[in-house]
């Protein structure tokens, strides 16, 4: 039987458990980082599972990953349903590294290559860009409601909020073109009517997997794959759900403006209106309707044309 390690992360520090009974602890900075690669080295496990953890897996995940090791990072909602399967229900940092082992040895999730130096910075960019966004809306929304007496002190920042969201919008289109590669993706993205500078620079960053899964995966990795819900002669409603929850939000948006643009998508928006299906439904269907459009160009590598 081969060895696979489960890693719990927290803030300061990383719980290892490596199949059979191996346990370590190790503090989640460089030089825990660096002693947990000469542990795993000595004897390298098949697969290394972390739990996405708010980014700070991320550091150990790279560590690993530069030295050689396969790591997979997984959603901690499918590890805990894992959990409860085996009838683990307790919950302690060294129990979830035994989980995850666990789950790496029965599930043996794919391992994810790290991104290049030029996707990373982007996803990092369109990352800060979401977040100051948030912060903008937030704070408008606040202020609609405001007491008189307080409005001026929320809306005070917000130019400064405009101006940083323009600064990190200029950033993005200077990283975005000081990589030949990384242009051509984006450029090639936008050629579809509805995708603009940011859902293509998105795309390119959280999306990498674009252009190499067939419609149906990259729709279920995204989320806008209808899952079934029918037992014996009930036939349940359809939903969507999961997937990359950063992607959806932008894809949602350049599907609403193609469904006002897009000579391929318009006419099948309206299509389903007319059939009687609600618009939100309409919209998820367009969303995954664009998205195969836009993994047929990534894949093929040839821009948009509607006959």
């Amino acid at each position: 039987m081969g060895r696979f390690a489960g890693i719990d992360v927290s803030k300061a520090t990383l719980d290892i458990f490596v199949t059979p009974g191996f346990r370590l602890q190790v503090t989640n900075d460089e030089p825990g980082h660096l002693r947990l690669v000469v542990e795993l080295g000595k004897s390298p496990p098949e697969l290394v599972v972390l739990e996405a953890t708010g980014g700070y897996e991320c550091a150990a995940a790279t560590a690993l990953r530069k030295a050689g090791l396969p790591v997979a990072v997984v959603n901690p909602r499918q590890v805990r349903d894992f959990a409860r399967a085996m009838g683990r229900l307790a919950k302690t940092d060294r129990i979830d590294a035994e989980v995850l082992a666990c789950f790496a040895r029965t599930l043996r999730p794919k391992p994810r290559p790290p991104p290049d130096d030029a996707t990373r910075v982007l996803a990092a960019l369109v990352g800060r860009r979401q977040q100051i966004l948030n912060l903008l809306v937030a704070e408008r929304h606040r202020a609609a409601i405001a007491d008189p007496a307080v409005r001026d002190l929320v809306l005070g920042h917000v130019p400064a909020l405009v101006e940083l969201l323009a600064h990190i919008d200029g950033k993005l289109e200077e990283h975005q073109r000081a990589d030949k590669a990384l242009n051509a993706k984006v450029e090639l993205l936008q050629t579809v009517p509805g995708v603009g500078p940011v859902v293509a620079a998105t795309l390119a960053a959280l999306l990498p997997e674009l252009g190499t899964l067939s419609r149906k995966q990259i729709a279920s990795l995204v989320g806008v794959a209808p899952l079934n819900r029918d037992s014996g002669m009930l036939r349940g409603r359809r939903t969507v759900w999961g997937g990359r929850g950063q992607v959806r939000p932008v894809l949602y948006m350049a599907a609403l403006v193609a469904a006002r643009r897009n000579k391929a998508i318009k006419p099948f928006y309206d299509r389903l209106v007319a059939a009687g299906k609600v618009k939100k439904v309409a919209l998820t269907a367009c969303m995954r309707k664009l998205l195969t459009i836009l993994n047929v160009i990534a894949r093929t590598r040839k821009p948009w044309r509607f006959p």
